[in-house]
């Protein structure tokens, strides 16, 4: 959901980036009293409610809120960051599984009262180091996206970058190193406040509950002075501040000219593209990593040459295509084979036995918006292959829902057709949305 920023809010943030931007060199010294103002704290807990969430620590809900008073709380919230008595709680960790099924991500989770005014420091912050990002960094930013990484990507390509550097960092969220991470921040800020408020979000403890129901606290981020937590609304922003050191090191050192090697960044992956001299780029990028006390996961990180080999980046495979009309060879990109899976199996969740109880409107609206969010992404390129392959799940899945609902025994190929899926029950078709992308079907 996208709130409208407050006009207030808007002139202190293009304020502010307006001397960010027209001094490089410049240094705020007094920020912290806008983060306690209250338009600003008020529209922040707007921003935290329209996205959600679990409860942290203290169990508090955006429900429990509205009963105590949403003026109430927001005035106890700013007399203590005025007062400078605030104290952030520790962080809940929940984990949620990655793409590959196998492992697990572990997230952190504030309580609403430290997301609103994480959030409200990062409405003051933000602006000002928006101005320093570099062109190749895509993550969390206004007006870029995934997407534009990827043709971003693409485009070097086709340039006669074909040496790929697929860089993958380990654990880059929780290795952030503070010192060096506060160091990048007071760069730009040199309000004490500030800096000590961002110092107590990212040494806050995490609580876990074990299978018992037992919870203990780790303060694993303080004692090893490493990592900015997954979960936080300030996380996104920090993680792009700490990025542009190597990014900006890379352009400085003269290591894109010298080696025809342009960076694409979007939060923790890139891809450094090469004309030539992939593991010449690959060793100073190493080299440059571990300066920076990060560390290159070495068992995902490789060089390949294009045409002979493809890569993956944000979700498309990127390599040799072959037009269906003219078999024509090219450099192009396709949703990869693990996103394809991963659609296919969230349509497997939603058409599941489970959900039989459910009415047929209910699962075909939930199964459009997924199909509609997942092709919104997945647009660029020769898509056809992939969507033909999705609606062929799609339908397949519904189809078996339907005859379990409604004890129809066999396939039900003849009661539930394709056309009454489509033309009856309203579900959408991927390979419609191809007529409007001609080049999609190539």
């Amino acid at each position: 959901m996208s709130l409208t920023t407050p006009e207030g809010i808007q002139k202190l943030q293009t304020a502010l980036h307006a001397k960010a931007k027209g001094s490089p060199d410049f240094r705020f010294y007094t920020l912290y009293d806008k983060v306690h103002r209250k338009d600003l704290l008020a529209f922040s807990y707007a921003c935290c409610k329209a996205n959600g969430g679990a409860a942290g620590v203290d169990r508090q809900r955006f429900e429990d809120i509205e009963v105590y008073g949403e003026e109430r709380w927001l005035d106890e919230l700013a007399q203590e960051l005025k007062n400078r008595t605030y104290q952030p709680l520790p962080v809940r960790r929940v984990y949620i599984p990655k793409a590959d099924g196998k492992s697990q991500r572990p997230l952190r989770i504030p309580a609403i009262r430290d997301r609103a005014a994480r959030m409200a420091a990062v409405l003051v912050l933000e602006p000002i180091f928006e101005a320093d990002l570099l062109p190749e960094q895509y993550a969390y930013r206004k007006d870029r996206s995934a997407l534009d990484a990827v043709r971003h990507v693409h485009k070097l390509i086709n340039t006669g970058h074909r040496e790929i550097v697929d860089a993958d960092l380990s654990s880059y969220f929780d290795e952030i190193p503070h010192a060096e991470l506060l160091k990048s921040v007071a760069r730009r800020v040199v309000d004490g406040a500030m800096l000590h408020l961002i110092k107590m979000w990212l040494e806050a403890p995490v609580e876990e509950t074990d299978d018992r129901g037992n919870k203990r606290q780790s303060t694993r981020n303080r004692d090893k002075g490493r990592g900015t937590p997954q979960g936080s609304p300030i996380s996104p922003m920090l993680s792009n501040i700490y990025m542009r050191r190597f990014v900006l090191g890379w352009k400085r050192l003269g290591h894109e000219m010298r080696l025809g090697a342009y960076i694409v960044n979007y939060a923790d992956d890139m891809v450094i593209c090469c004309s030539s001299g992939a593991e010449q780029a690959l060793a100073v990028m190493r080299n440059m990593m571990l300066k920076l006390k990060l560390a290159v996961n070495e068992t995902k990180t490789r060089v390949c040459s294009l045409p002979e080999e493809k890569f993956d980046f944000l979700g498309y495979t990127m390599g040799r295509c072959y037009s269906v009309k003219t078999g024509r060879a090219y450099l192009g990109t396709v949703p990869s084979k693990k996103r394809v899976q991963r659609i296919c199996q969230a349509v497997s969740d939603v058409t599941g036995r489970h959900r039989t109880q459910q009415d047929a409107e209910t699962i075909v609206g939930t199964l459009n918006r997924k199909l509609m969010g997942w092709s919104n992404y997945f647009c660029l390129g020769p898509v056809s292959k992939a969507y033909r392959a999705v609606d062929k799940h799609t339908t397949r899945r519904l189809r078996q829902w339907l005859c379990d609902k409604h004890k129809v025994a066999g396939q039900g190929t003849g009661r539930f057709s394709d056309e009454t899926l489509y033309l009856k029950f309203g579900l959408i078709r991927l390979t419609q949305r191809t007529n409007s992308l001609p080049w999609a079907r190539t």
